[in-house]
């Protein structure tokens, strides 16, 4: 298959585009899928059981508001989870202020939909833009659209934002729990994850005889582009990490020895056919646990390649209005299709029009297309989680203590299963979010499996067709600027490679940044193809645009190649976590 096939045409049909085919498939789950179910148990379970020994189980949804913030930036080393943990909580008061008070001013459900909206808007674009997920914006909307139906006065919200408050902050220490016995557990598995990512387009690209440094794989002919551009996403996922951690200090140490790593992940997808997969999978096996890190034996160069690293660390990111900017027709559609769908729940007389908004809510990813996929998953799993909310109901209902404990399974089956499918998660979301509305007290079990069924229904019909009627038309431009941006790049490393003897560091910042460019250019043309009626993407420039860059990328490792004292080693070095 060629490049460019990976980029549906223009002319392709929305009709052809609404496939089921692999929407539903398992994926193998996260590595750690496990570390995010342990720690919601934790920050969950604490509060709801000291509650229900007090008899208040109906301020649960207060404290749960708090609690669920631990589910955020488990990828993150621990000094950036730290200050991302404590803007989620923020974020979180500041969605749940914003209910509480609107509660307790208006009980009319109109307004409420409408201002519910407008948050889910602000913290899809917030969250999108500051790249805060997974679980992103959904779990905020989920707290702040309930909070706006439970009735309230302006009394009671000091006193209901203090016990979410409190379980913030212990949602926060839950978080940050892990790092006094592995601080470099985050960073390492990053890194590992580049190293297996590179190994496998290495192994991919050898099977069809592809990927020499001649053209580092990127023929017209190349017959594993997702591979391709999985490792490009996994190597730039790791400066990411890396690049969030202190440049001095002790855990500068750790951070340098992990660059050496991902700087051979990088030149791994930049001349497969040179690489020993082998080698890259046992330096990833090699960041398991707490052993020593392995050395790649290239310390000549290694000092241009940290060069470089310092260069991009002084390189500021863009302003926070500028990247919320692109993301305005992604606000547009989740406002309009959060109100609508809330709209459309109350017209059906429906006691609780949140679900359907929050549903909607959900749907919304890059583009179209992959809004129709989470439809589907959405509507697919919380059908099955109505069903298993029947079978378990009954259980439940034997006593309190046994409803949140079958709460804090399905808290736990949530977050273990949604790295395989988001619809297998939603499978456990859904019965959790109907027992919780039964911690004030019993409610019959067939009323809420119904209403339940028909507001996820109408929030994804509804919520689909706002973002079919919401066009990004601009999604064609921004192709065309990540187009001219790679072309730069290139053009800045070719100007390098010809040098005879470029500045320090100078190559290996270029590279990087032009890796960097390709990874948003992929990103960026596979987002705008599944947009529709848009104008026509620029295909062969993409395609032309990534193959020269590409070329380019295999030219530089071509040069450090030829540097002296380049060996391959599994030695390691004595940096421990």
């Amino acid at each position: 298959m060629s490049m460019s096939s990976a980029i549906p045409t223009a002319g392709t049909s929305p009709a052809r585009r609404l496939s089921l085919a692999g929407v539903l498939r398992l994926r193998r789950p996260s590595e750690i899928w496990f570390k995010p179910a342990l720690s919601s148990v934790a920050a969950v379970a604490p509060p709801n059981l000291l509650l229900l020994a007090l008899g208040r189980l109906d301020l649960a949804m207060y404290t749960m508001a708090g609690s669920l913030c631990a589910l955020y930036a488990h990828n993150r080393p621990y000094a950036a989870r730290a200050r991302t943990l404590a803007w989620v909580v923020l974020g979180m008061l500041g969605g749940v202020a914003v209910a509480l008070v609107t509660a307790s001013l208006t009980r009319n459900a109109v307004v409420l939909v409408t201002v519910g909206a407008l948050l889910a808007a602000v913290q899809k674009a917030l969250c999108d833009a500051t790249r805060v997920g997974p679980p992103g914006n959904v779990v905020l909307t989920f707290i702040s659209s309930a909070a706006l139906f439970v009735p309230q006065t302006l009394g009671q919200v000091p006193g209901h934002l203090a016990l979410a408050a409190a379980a913030g902050a212990w949602a926060w220490l839950v978080g940050m729990a892990p790092a006094p016995v592995r601080p470099h557990g985050p960073e390492r598995r990053a890194t590992a994850q580049a190293l297996n990512a590179a190994a496998a387009y290495a192994v991919a690209s050898r099977g069809t005889g592809e990927g020499g440094t001649g053209g580092g794989g990127t023929g017209q002919g190349d017959a594993h582009p997702a591979a391709r551009a999985a490792g490009y996403a996994a190597v730039q996922a790791a400066w990411q990490t890396l690049l969030a951690l202190p440049a001095t200090g002790a855990r500068a140490t750790t951070r340098h020895a992990l660059e050496r790593l991902v700087v051979r992940a990088e030149v791994a997808l930049a001349a497969p056919a040179d690489t020993d997969p082998e080698r890259l999978r046992a330096w990833a096996h090699a960041l398991r646990g707490g052993g020593r890190i392995p050395r790649t034996g290239d310390a000549p160069a290694d000092t241009d390649e940290l060069l470089g690293v310092d260069a991009e660390l002084a390189a500021r990111p863009a302003p926070l209005w500028q990247r919320l900017g692109p993301l305005t027709p992604i606000a547009v559609r989740t406002a309009l299709g959060c109100a609508l769908a809330g709209y459309a729940s109350l017209a059906l007389g429906i006691g609780r029009p949140y679900w359907a908004l929050v549903t909607a809510a959900a749907l919304y990813q890059a583009n179209v297309t992959l809004t129709w996929s989470r439809a589907v998953q959405r509507v697919v799993g919380n059908l099955a989680g109505v069903l298993l909310f029947a079978a378990i109901a009954p259980l439940a209902h034997l006593g309190q203590a046994l409803l949140v404990l079958c709460c804090l399974a399905l808290n736990f089956g949530a977050e273990a299963l949604i790295t395989r499918n988001y619809w297998l998660g939603s499978v456990c979301v859904t019965p959790m979010a109907l027992l919780v509305t039964e911690f004030a007290g019993y409610q019959a079990p067939g009323d809420l499996m119904t209403e339940r069924a028909v507001d996820t229904l109408v929030g994804a019909l509804v919520g689909f067709l706002a973002a079919v009627v919401v066009t990004n038309r601009r999604a064609g431009n921004r192709v065309e600027q990540a187009v001219t941006a790679a072309d730069r790049a290139r053009e800045r490393a070719a100007r390098l490679l010809a040098e005879p003897a470029p500045a320090p560091g100078a190559l290996e910042a270029a590279r990087r940044g032009l890796a960097a460019a390709l990874t948003d250019l992929r990103a960026t043309a596979e987002g705008a193809a599944g947009e529709w009626w848009g104008r026509a993407l620029p295909q062969e420039r993409v395609v032309l645009a990534e193959q020269a860059g590409h070329r380019t990328l295999a030219e530089a490792v071509r040069r450090q190649a030829t540097r002296p004292d380049r060996g391959a080693s599994t030695r390691t070095e004595d940096v421990r976590p």
